[in-house]
């Protein structure tokens, strides 16, 4: 089991902080790093059709043709949490049927990952319902991550904001991905949560890269956001150094009884746009289609494909909000002559190397 003690002094990992970077009122001001926010903009609003061309040019130079990862996602611990994210059904101060539940065992919890593995997942997340998880649930955390580390398959766990320390602990468990969503830009954040700060989040990012931890980092679109708080989402995780490996990008899933249950959904074309420029800006990223996949349809999806999503969660429950099932999944690949990519992957510190270890449909990769 690793130890949960604060690390001795003298050997803590140098811990770099990643600083928030606001996007001042005046129309001239720049995110921090190599993307600014205007370029960021200007790729969003560029004709669709070039905008597609130029995702799919940047993608085929970084990834195989065809290549889609296939991760699930297991909420291990379900409702009760805290915060007050106004999109989440499982935060305690919202009625939405959500029961709070105790951790999962580690008996379940291997069945779930043997599970996903037969369906063709190469990737299985853990999500935990937590704000901050205390020493005590790292260490239950550590068993289930080395229960399914040991069916070979890659670990990934969103457990909420970490202490360096117990970065180290998941590491030591054998944690590859990290998962700590920024969620949407810093200017919009305060609209969709006030429990925490955006920096928050921001530290934890840090003390997760500190480890040695391999970084999931996304957001939200269809909050109600402004067009220009979707190119300040990106330009944070693009500016990120270095940017995420995994980058999902959810579509909100409007459920009854949160704050955000009546906001307006986002256009189908402008999902598909943050898709196209979250690959260009990051191009050798996983960029995840996840929460919100099942509303999008089979020809969205198709352009999302195009635009330079290669990773997809892979199953019938994305936490507690519902997700295309495995069949249809394998029914649509198909049709596109997508190839779900089996990996084993080094994830090491900046970009893992990856490869291929066979393929879940009948196409050659």
């Amino acid at each position: 089991m690793p130890s949960l003690a604060p690390v001795a002094t003298g050997t803590t990992p140098d811990v770099q902080p990643v600083h928030l970077h606001r996007r001042a009122s005046a129309p001239t001001a720049l995110a921090a790093g190599p993307w600014q926010v205007e370029a960021i903009q200007a790729l969003l609003d560029k004709p669709l059709m070039d905008l597609l061309f130029e995702a799919q040019t940047v993608h085929r130079q970084h990834w195989p043709a065809g290549d889609i990862e296939l991760a699930t996602l297991l909420s291990v611990k379900t409702g009760g949490c805290p915060e007050n994210c106004g999109y989440c059904p499982q935060s305690a101060e919202f009625d939405t049927g959500v029961k709070a539940e105790k951790l999962m065992g580690v008996q379940e919890v291997t069945a779930a990952a043997q599970a996903a593995k037969e369906a063709g997942a190469t990737r299985f997340c853990m999500g935990a319902a937590w704000r901050a998880p205390k020493d005590r649930d790292i260490e239950k955390m550590s068993e289930l991550i080395g229960a399914v580390k040991g069916l070979g398959l890659q670990t990934c766990a969103t457990l909420g904001m970490l202490q360096p320390h117990q970065a180290l602990a998941l590491k030591q468990a054998g944690l590859d991905y990290y998962n700590h969503n920024l969620d949407t830009a810093p200017e919009y954040y305060t609209d969709v949560v006030s429990t925490r700060q955006y920096q928050d989040r921001l530290d934890t990012l840090a003390s997760v890269r500190a480890a040695g931890i391999s970084v999931c980092c996304g957001g939200i679109v269809g909050m109600g956001e402004a067009p220009v708080h979707r190119a300040g989402l990106i330009a944070q995780l693009a500016n990120l150094n270095p940017y995420p490996e995994s980058v999902p990008i959810n579509s909100l899933v409007r459920v009854p009884g949160t704050p955000l249950a009546d906001s307006a959904p986002i256009d189908p074309f402008d999902f598909v746009r943050v898709i196209a420029v979250a690959r260009i800006t990051m191009p050798r990223a996983r960029v995840r289609l996840s929460a919100g996949r099942q509303q999008l349809g089979d020809a969205v999806q198709a352009l999302c494909f195009l635009a330079g999503a290669n990773s997809i969660f892979y199953g019938d429950k994305l936490l507690v909000t519902g997700n295309p099932d495995v069949a249809a999944d394998e029914q649509l690949l198909a049709k596109l002559g997508l190839c779900g990519h089996r990996t084993t992957e080094t994830a090491a510190h900046g970009h893992g190397q990856e490869e291929g270890a066979g393929c879940s449909c009948n196409e050659s990769c």
